[in-house]
């Protein structure tokens, strides 16, 4: 898609993902604020994002506040004494803000060296610390093909840092009367597991549906009905899906989760807490039926997507309507 003006791009940005319904977005260089909020905007309806920005290095992008969004943003925390002392710092310290809109990020070293940071979030959890990274370096060889000259070991000093944080886990765990137990159903279990470490969720992915609060699938499956989907809907389970089996789809329906949640979240939304989906389903069964419109709940843009994709399926119409937090979708003939 063309930029008519330079200043304008974070709006085509936008415009790309809700008008075209994209699987991936190219961006040719991510430079203002207002971009990297369309990009997180972007990552996080699940659609695969692919972009270039100016930081010669992840050091300069953590500290450019233009865009460090990119990789999380920072901010500043200060901790308890006990927590200090376990740390071994002192209370004001530097923390990544949220998930960083990319996952991998590729430092150009040269024409013929890339660094690579497979774990964004990782390495700039350990750079803030003061730790020392150690990316995976590619060198181009004389046939054009990348080698790998040396590993990453990200991985390993942030399972130690992990282990440093551990208490911190179980005192922001211990705020929470009940945890979550969540049963995954075509769902990356691997992803999940990720999402509720990096945000230290009171979820527990189950292995069995009896015992389990709710019932999480994939949108595609809702049709498909498979049985342990009718088990849930006989014993009561909630029902939640997901677009896609994504990192930015499944993170977010975590803490949508655990937001809405009474018992986790000492929200009290009432009896019958219905998925988005679920509940837009029934609507357009009845306006199928009555060939009257139908107002659902509010609900957040990203939700309020889904239902619009979802009537537009059954060649129904629908729009948004009110203000935020109370905008809603409303399904019609």
């Amino acid at each position: 898609m063309q930029v008519p003006q330079v200043m304008r791009q974070h709006a085509v940005m936008i415009e790309a993902v809700e008008n075209h319904m994209p699987e991936v977005v190219v961006i040719d260089e991510i430079g203002t604020e207002q971009e990297a909020a369309a990009a997180r905007t972007i990552a996080e309806r699940g659609v695969m994002l692919v972009a270039t920005a100016h930081g010669i290095t992840l050091q300069n992008l953590i500290q450019n506040p233009t865009l460090s969004d990119l990789v999380g943003g920072i901010q500043t925390v200060t901790l308890s004494d006990e927590e200090a002392r376990r740390r071994g710092t002192q209370k004001s310290v530097l923390e990544r803000k949220e998930s960083p809109t990319f996952e991998v990020l590729i430092e150009i070293a040269g024409r013929e060296k890339l660094l690579i940071h497979h774990d964004v979030a990782a390495t700039v959890d350990l750079l803030l610390r003061g730790h020392e990274v150690v990316p995976e370096v590619r060198i181009k060889g004389e046939q054009g093909e990348w080698k790998v000259e040396q590993e990453s070991e990200v991985a390993k000093n942030h399972q130690d840092l992990e282990v440093l944080d551990h208490g911190t886990a179980i005192e922001k765990a211990a705020r929470f009367v009940n945890v979550l137990r969540v049963y995954p159903y075509a769902v990356n279990r691997n992803l999940m597991e990720r999402a509720i470490k990096n945000h230290r969720l009171p979820i527990q992915v189950s292995r069995e549906l009896n015992g389990s609060d709710v019932f999480v699938t994939l949108k595609s499956q809702i049709r498909k009905l498979p049985e342990k989907l009718l088990e849930a809907h006989q014993n009561g389970i909630p029902v939640l899906t997901v677009r896609a089996n994504t990192f930015p789809q499944i993170e977010t329906m975590l803490k949508d989760m655990v937001r809405r949640s009474p018992d986790v979240a000492g929200k009290n939304q009432g009896e019958g807490w219905l998925d988005p989906l679920e509940e837009a389903e029934l609507a357009i069964e009845k306006v199928m039926e009555t060939q009257k419109p139908v107002e659902l709940q509010p609900q957040e843009s990203y939700y309020r997507r889904l239902q619009h994709e979802l009537a537009e399926q059954y060649r129904l119409r629908s729009r948004s309507v009110g203000d935020e937090p109370k905008r809603r979708v409303v399904i019609f003939v």
